[in-house]
C-alpha cells in the first residue's frame, strides 16, 4: 500500500490523481487550503483519505504540516495558481503569493519530507511536479511563468541531490479542462487551441494519468525529466 501526500489533490488534475490512487489502495493525505467544493466523488468521507487543511503559502508552518505526515512514499506537489494579469499590472501581493505557492512550497516540502521519503521501504519514493507550459514560452502571466520554470529546475535539481534514491519528475501541461481555465481569457484560449494538433484542450484526467504513472509504474531511469503534456503546442 503506497502512502501519498497530493496538495491540492481535492479538485480538477489533483482529484482525478486521488481517485486513481485510492481505486488501488493506496492511501492519500490531501493537502488544500479549502475543502468547500462539493464533487460528485465523495472524498472526504472516503476511508483512505485525510483531508489537511493548510494554506500552503504560509511557509513558516511548513514543518508542522510535515511533522503530521506520518508515512510518505509519494509526493505531488500539484497545487497551483495562473494569475490571469501582466507583467505591466502585477501588485507585490499577488506576486508574493503565486511565488510562494507555485514554487517556495513545493521546493520546501520536498526538502522537509526528504528524510520521511527515503524511509519508505516497500517502494522507491517518488515526487511528481505539476510545472506548466508556462515555464517554457514567455507566459504573460509572468511570475506564474517563472515559478513553473523555478519547478522544472528544482525538479532536474532534486533528482541530481537524490542520486536515484527518489525519483523526481514532473509534467508541463498545457491548458486543461479544470477551474483554472476560467482564468484564461477568451482570446488567448482560442489562440491557444489553433496551435494544438487536435484543436482542443487536455483534459485532467489526461494530466493525471501521465503523473500516476510518473508516480508509481514509469522506469526509474526517467528521473529529472519534465514530460510535455501539449498536443504539439510546442515541439521541441
Amino acid at each position: 500500500m503506497r502512502h501519498v501526500v497530493i496538495t491540492g489533490g481535492n479538485k480538477g488534475i489533483g482529484l482525478a490523481l486521488t481517485k486513481k490512487f485510492v481505486e488501488v489502495g493506496s492511501k492519500v493525505q490531501i493537502i488544500a487550503r479549502d475543502f468547500s467544493n462539493q464533487e460528485e466523488f465523495d472524498y472526504q468521507n472516503h476511508p483512505l483519505i485525510t483531508c489537511t487543511e493548510f494554506d500552503l503559502t504560509d511557509l513558516d508552518k511548513l514543518p508542522g504540516l510535515v511533522d503530521s505526515i506520518e508515512q510518505i512514499d509519494v509526493l505531488i506537489n500539484n497545487a497551483g495558481l495562473l494569475q490571469p494579469l501582466t507583467v505591466d499590472d502585477y501588485p507585490d501581493e499577488k506576486r508574493d503569493y503565486s511565488l510562494q505557492l507555485n514554487i517556495m512550497a513545493p521546493v520546501k516540502l520536498t526538502e522537509l519530507l526528504t528524510e520521511k521519503l527515503l524511509a519508505s521501504s516497500e517502494y522507491t519514493p517518488r515526487i511528481v511536479n505539476n510545472a506548466s507550459i508556462a515555464g517554457q514560452i514567455g507566459h504573460p502571466d509572468i511570475w506564474y511563468g517563472i515559478s513553473k520554470a523555478g519547478l522544472i529546475n528544482a525538479t532536474k535539481a532534486f533528482s541530481k541531490a537524490f542520486q536515484g534514491k527518489i525519483i523526481v519528475n514532473a509534467v508541463a501541461p498545457s491548458p486543461t479542462e479544470t477551474d483554472m481555465l476560467d482564468n484564461i481569457p477568451q482570446h488567448r484560449q482560442q489562440a491557444f487551441l489553433k496551435n494544438t494538433i487536435t484543436g482542443r484542450f487536455a483534459t485532467a484526467q489526461e494530466v493525471a494519468d501521465t503523473m500516476y504513472w510518473l508516480a508509481t509504474d514509469s522506469p526509474e531511469y526517467i528521473n529529472g525529466s519534465c514530460l510535455d503534456i501539449n498536443n504539439g503546442s510546442l515541439p521541441r
